[in-house]
């Protein structure tokens, strides 16, 4: 989870770049940089590895420039080298990046056509050329910046510094994450909170698509359609031992916010997107030499599993045995040692699904995990762990964590269909665009909130919901009836559509919502029959679909409409208005969002 920081200051800004970038360290890193304009003139320093190495390069060539930017990297596009570390440059601007640039292949293919030449493997020095080539048209950077922005397909944020321009600052939000603090004659810029608290308590936050052009004096906000906006000043609480909620009501609308910037990394994490390629790291067994996978979790991580046994199935024809972890051991389950068994847990402390490892070590099983926190119990038991960089997850009702395991999943799945020769390149090249899309996909779900909160106060009514969905996006349901039922306390269900007519149709009447997950695909005219059986009976249905057609003849509660995607990524994108549903209706029900009763955020007893 990259971080960005930016300082237009009275003094020196190196060392406040560098205080701020370690109070960004819990995003995670590999490279770290920062750049300055002095007398005129941008200057750099980058480093390989930890902050403390980039502090000995500052400390033996230190940047005096009182304007600066900073970043801490982790590798999305390229090797984390000291080439590929931000800021990147050309002689006219400096800029830092989080996120992924989808087109950026695209981009670089037609200025290289052009004449320009590249340093570097990165889709951000892309960003840097496009700039550049609009200042030489003779546009000012403002301008600059917004012509290259309107270029740009993906989720990112962005900063830049200018050549000549020691007292302009401009920054760009869409999708990830920007705050912008107020000091006394200064101005600031972070990633979130955390990194400005030592140097203001007055924060505004960009919203998605918002671009701002800084200097020393204030500050001018404009949204994506170039019309001047202001934000709202808060007082920021955060601290260097403190996650802040931004600004936002609940961690759990935080952490729903922020997932096209965790879903990106975890994806970056997992595949070399200059080349639409899956890269594992080495793990300790061929999936090749595979009869089956055991997957082991607890509540959505569970669901998560759920969802990567249509994947292996299909893309690798790799049958996959998934358990409740809290049921597994006492199956006394016979297995052939040499296989593999995939644990998935957020905290990495569940006690079942710790428990259910243990078994399976005890079987003779290879132990693969994937999980959120590093150095948990369930890490160090394993023989392989594939990370989810979610970052820290304070809501006990998993959002980010959720869809950054089915990120990891996806790529797992992927990658065996290639090793197992079930899957072929052309494939893996498609499949890898299509997660690669998801970050852009998530930010444009999550700019409608009015249709939320319609739907929540009609909910709200409620005292039983059914969810419905097909195939992939069957567990999808299942994880939308656990959110609402651990935030709002309502009861609700999730079924396999095919399974309405065989017992739950019964429950159906006109106080009954039925929420029903139906993504254009190969499924989408059995869903459409199941939605008619449950109209027929009175049911009031929420229909989610990017399908332009609506369920015809139907009581509709609501029908949100959804981007067209792969059918393959539609368990990550469908996700999204399952977490939006539960939040906006507990906000109404006056619910403990963050905190539900009788719910832990770690389970660590049986």
């Amino acid at each position: 989870m990259c971080g960005i920081v930016g300082i237009l200051g009275k003094e020196p800004v190196s060392g406040q770049l560098l205080e701020a970038l370690k109070r960004l360290e819990y995003r995670g890193y590999d490279s770290a940089g920062v750049a300055t304009v002095e007398n005129g003139e941008l200057g750099r320093r980058r480093a390989e590895g930890k902050l403390h190495n980039l502090e000995a390069r500052l400390s033996d060539d230190p940047l005096m420039g009182r304007l600066g930017i900073g970043h801490t990297r982790w590798a999305t596009h390229g090797a984390p080298t000291e080439a590929n570390a931000h800021p990147h440059m050309t002689t006219r601007v400096s800029v830092v990046h989080n996120g992924i640039i989808e087109n950026f292949k695209q981009l670089r293919s037609e200025l290289e056509s052009a004449g320009v030449e590249f340093s570097t493997d990165t889709d951000t020095e892309v960003i840097a050329h496009l700039v550049s080539r609009e200042m030489d048209a003779g546009h000012d950077p403002a301008v600059a910046v917004q012509h290259a922005l309107g270029q740009l397909e993906g989720a990112f944020a962005l900063a830049f510094i200018f050549k000549d321009h020691d007292n302009l600052m401009i920054a760009a939000r869409q999708g990830s994450p920007l705050a912008v603090g107020y000091g006394d004659g200064e101005m600031y810029l972070g990633s979130d909170a955390i990194a400005l608290a030592p140097f203001t308590d007055t924060i505004s936050y960009l919203e998605d698509g918002d671009w701002v052009v800084m200097t020393r004096e204030g500050l001018a906000i404009r949204d994506r359609q170039g019309a001047a906006v202001e934000r709202p000043l808060q007082k920021s609480v955060a601290s260097a031992l403190m996650v802040d909620k931004g600004n936002h009501r609940h961690f759990m609308a935080k952490e729903i916010h922020e997932q096209p910037e965790m879903v990106g990394h975890t994806l970056a994490n997992f595949i070399d997107f200059a080349n639409s390629r899956v890269q594992l790291p080495d793990m300790p067994f061929e999936f090749s030499s595979l009869d089956r996978i055991s997957i082991s979790a607890c509540g959505t991580a569970y669901f998560a599993g759920l969802v990567a046994k249509y994947w292996f199935e299909k893309l690798a024809r790799l049958p996959v045995e998934i358990d409740v972890a809290s049921e597994f051991r006492y199956r006394d389950v016979p297995m052939e040692a040499g296989g593999l068994s995939l644990f998935i847990s957020q905290s990495g402390e569940t006690a079942d699904t710790l428990a259910a490892l243990r078994y399976c070590r005890e079987q003779g099983q290879t132990i693969v995990s994937i999980v959120n926190v590093r150095e948990s119990s369930i890490e160090r038991d394993s023989d392989a762990v594939l990370p989810t960089l979610a970052g820290p997850e304070i809501g006990v009702a998993s959002t980010k964590a959720f869809t950054c395991q089915l990120s990891v999943l996806a790529c797992l799945a992927i990658a065996a269909g290639r090793a197992r020769g079930t899957l072929s390149e052309e494939t893996e090249i498609e499949l890898v665009d299509a997660l690669s899309e998801v970050p852009r996909h998530m930010s444009a779900i999550l700019r409608d909130g009015r249709t939320y909160d319609a739907l929540a106060h009609s909910l709200a009514k409620a005292s039983d919901v059914l969810y419905l969905g097909r195939g992939v996006n069957y567990p999808i349901a299942l994880e939308g009836a656990l959110k609402l039922k651990e935030i709002s306390y309502i009861h609700a269900e999730g079924y396999a559509a095919g399974e309405l007519k065989h017992g739950p149709i019964a429950l159906i009447d006109e106080t009954m919502p039925v929420v029903v997950v139906a993504p254009r695909d190969a499924m989408f005219e059995k869903t459409l029959s199941n939605v008619q059986e449950a109209a027929a009976r009175g049911g009031r249905i929420v229909f989610l679909s990017d399908a332009e057609e609506k369920a015809a003849g139907c009581d509709l509660m609501a029908a949100i409409k959804l981007p067209a995607v792969h059918s393959f990524t539609t368990p990550l994108i469908y996700a999204l208005p399952m977490q939006l549903i539960a939040y906006h209706t507990a906000v109404f029900l006056g619910t403990d969002v963050d905190q539900p009763r009788n719910l832990a955020k770690s389970v660590t007893v049986e």
